[in-house]
């Protein structure tokens, strides 16, 4: 199995956090976790899918995934190889037309957003391609081809800022008073921007800290959501999030 993460290139690196060339010479089936990034995906051999309610669902040679609250397991043919784009929080608009909200929970073909013609170009290209310098390389150009180059929304970024720094707990309330605004613009700038609400965005922020407090063997992750949730509330939403219970995911962790 190769996971191999490259930086982007000057042109990208305001909008892209990296790039990973993924292989995969064995049939295997993987979950994957929320996380708070954008991420398009481009096959260059073999197929993947996902399951949804014991379905199997091919994804597109092309596509792109947008924010999820819930885990999700994929499955991957023999001899996979992939280039996955992993997006900045606010970076993946300077690349699509489509409001990101739009993209929650959703793994879409790409040929919604772009051209199939510069598409099936790339594909082309990509299989003929014999590095992994060139399949990025190549991948770097469409996307620079794409690139709508404008100032990032400064309310956006700023909330960012404060979610992060809260660990996703802070109030929507809160947020919008300490950035001069109301709720409701703020969460219609936020979703165009990110791809999903503001309250939605700090769960998975603070779901994410949770995992890295008990990947740490910081005791008291548990106590870092008193405030918000009961026990029995917390372990409904770490299931819906991590696909098993806090106590299986320690236990995972030895």
């Amino acid at each position: 199995m190769k996971f191999q993460v490259h930086l982007p290139c000057e042109r990208l690196l305001p909008y892209v956090k990296h790039l990973v060339i993924s292989e995969n010479e064995q049939e295997n089936s993987y979950r994957v976790l929320p996380d708070t990034a954008l991420v398009i995906g481009f096959q260059y051999r073999g197929k993947l899918s996902y399951l949804e309610d014991d379905k199997q669902n091919p994804l597109a040679t092309a596509g792109i995934t947008g924010l999820r609250d819930t885990y999700r397991v994929f499955l991957n043919t023999a001899g996979v190889g992939s280039v996955l784009v992993v997006f900045r929080e606010n970076g993946a608009a300077r690349f699509m037309r489509t409001p990101l909200h739009q993209l929650f929970s959703e793994s879409l073909s790409l040929e919604h957003f772009f051209s199939r013609a510069s598409l099936a170009e790339l594909e082309e290209r990509l299989d003929a391609a014999d590095s992994d310098v060139s399949r990025i390389s190549l991948v770097e150009q469409f996307l620079i081809d794409q690139l709508e180059e404008r100032p990032p929304d400064l309310l956006v970024s700023r909330a960012l800022e404060l979610i992060h720094g809260s660990g996703g707990t802070i109030r929507i309330s809160e947020l919008a008073s300490l950035l001069h605004t109301s709720a409701s613009p703020l969460e219609k700038r936020f979703r165009q921007e990110v791809g999903a609400s503001p309250k939605k965005f700090a769960n998975i922020v603070r779901a994410r800290q949770v995992l890295k407090a008990m990947e740490n063997g910081q005791e008291g992750y548990a106590a870092y959501l008193s405030a918000f949730y009961d026990q029995a509330h917390f372990i409904k939403d770490f299931k819906k999030f991590a696909a098993v219970t806090p106590e299986q995911y320690l236990k995972g962790l030895k």
